[in-house]
């Protein structure tokens, strides 16, 4: 997978872990990373240590960012009730690249090119390592919930089950 690291949504990952202090490295694995289970198998460990990005669009149109287990369905009900917002909204692949700056299958939870507002998934706090994508649907990065929260803002919720 030659390259992947030089791709610009890539090196703004990396940027943004230097920029929060974050020693993590880049990982390029050779198989795709697209789904959570894909990324877990690659990588030898548990669904639930995957920590998907997973973008829908708020009334106001903004963009909110649930950053969810690889072990859990969102519940868009139940995100929403907490949020005191009637739905949330379904976006396309232009939206999630115009809002994020990354292509699915590859968003990660920071490098943002725009404002969100971000959730992340209680259920993260069960690992003392967990992945997430960095940029590219073959490139990921060891965090944990803690680094996470501190980096992207987050507000700890119990999105699903």
């Amino acid at each position: 997978m030659e390259g992947v690291i030089e791709k610009a949504a890539v090196k703004r990952v990396i940027a943004a872990l230097a920029e929060h202090g974050l020693t993590a490295e880049v990982k390029v694995l050779s198989d795709s990373a697209r789904t959570a289970q894909e990324a877990a198998s690659a990588l030898g460990i548990e669904v639930g240590q995957i920590a998907s990005s997973l973008i829908f669009k708020l009334p106001d149109g903004s963009a909110l960012l649930i950053i969810t287990s690889g072990r859990h369905r969102v519940d868009t009900d139940l995100v929403a009730k907490n949020l005191g917002i009637e739905t949330l909204g379904r976006v396309d692949a232009d939206y999630v690249k115009e809002k994020s700056g990354f292509s699915i299958g590859g968003v990660a939870p920071i490098g943002w090119t725009s404002p969100a507002t971000i959730l992340i998934d209680q259920a993260l706090d069960d690992y003392e390592i967990v992945w997430a994508a960095a940029g590219h649907p073959h490139a990921v990065y060891p965090t944990t919930f803690a680094e996470l929260v501190e980096c992207t803002g987050a507000k700890p919720m119990i999105v699903g089950d």
